[in-house]
């Protein structure tokens, strides 16, 4: 496999190197030390089976450097990496292409079989103490969503402000669609759908996506089938 670590703190990166090297002496792992070499290293070679990005390096600047790099390689995976990250910024990081995050307290086991999983085509999200999910609520499947605005205020879709892919997800889930046939459908993971739920239910001041497709009906959406 081909890797690209990008990370500022030497002895991570060498020991990650290392451990991935015994297990796998095929791999081929070129490294960065900040984020702008890391897009010089994809100008030149952008055929990357997977990216491993800090998302506390310099030049980062959060998640916008994410979205620099996602934006001018659309087609490389990444994954992201911190000691300490927020589940909201790995909710919006893997909204936005992310393949998954990685934790630096994950032993090398761990990360190995998590990066081999990404690379396989699958979205990584690591389990928190005690063996709980990280973000649990994206592994059910009609969760309760506290809302950040009322029903009451939905009087139209554009007042809404949903991007283009919430909106396609709303039409599947006013459907009736499950989780699964969405992401069949848009060719997405399944773990992505759920986090367009949950901003949908956000904006719409839905408690879970059953509640979001009734209040979708009653504003006009259409159900995909019947869409065109």
């Amino acid at each position: 496999m081909k890797l690209l670590i990008a990370d500022d703190h030497a002895l991570f990166r060498d020991a990650l190197v290392q451990y991935i090297e015994r297990a796998d002496p095929m791999s081929s792992i070129t490294l960065a030390k900040d984020f702008h070499q890391a897009l010089d290293i994809l100008e030149q070679n952008p055929h990357q089976n997977l990216v491993l990005l800090d998302l506390r390096m310099p030049g980062m600047d959060g998640l916008n450097g994410f979205k620099i790099m996602k934006e001018r390689f659309p087609n490389v995976r990444v994954a992201l990496m911190s000691g300490l990250a927020e589940p909201e910024d790995v909710e919006e990081a893997l909204k936005l292409g992310a393949v998954g995050y990685f934790p630096k307290t994950m032993s090398g086991k761990a990360l190995l079989s998590a990066i081999q999983q990404v690379i396989a085509g699958k979205v990584y999200i690591p389990e928190g103490k005690c063996g709980e999910k990280f973000m649990p609520s994206y592994y059910a499947d009609d969760v309760d969503i506290k809302p950040t605005s009322h029903s009451s205020n939905v009087r139209s879709l554009e007042s809404l402000h949903l991007t283009p892919r919430e909106t396609e997800v709303l039409s599947f889930l006013v459907e009736g669609a499950s989780n699964k046939d969405i992401a069949r459908a848009l060719n997405l993971q399944v773990v992505t759908v759920k986090l367009h739920v949950r901003g949908i239910c956000r904006k719409m001041g839905a408690k879970n996506r059953t509640q979001a497709a009734l209040m979708g009906k009653d504003i006009g959406v259409v159900a995909v089938s019947e869409a065109g």
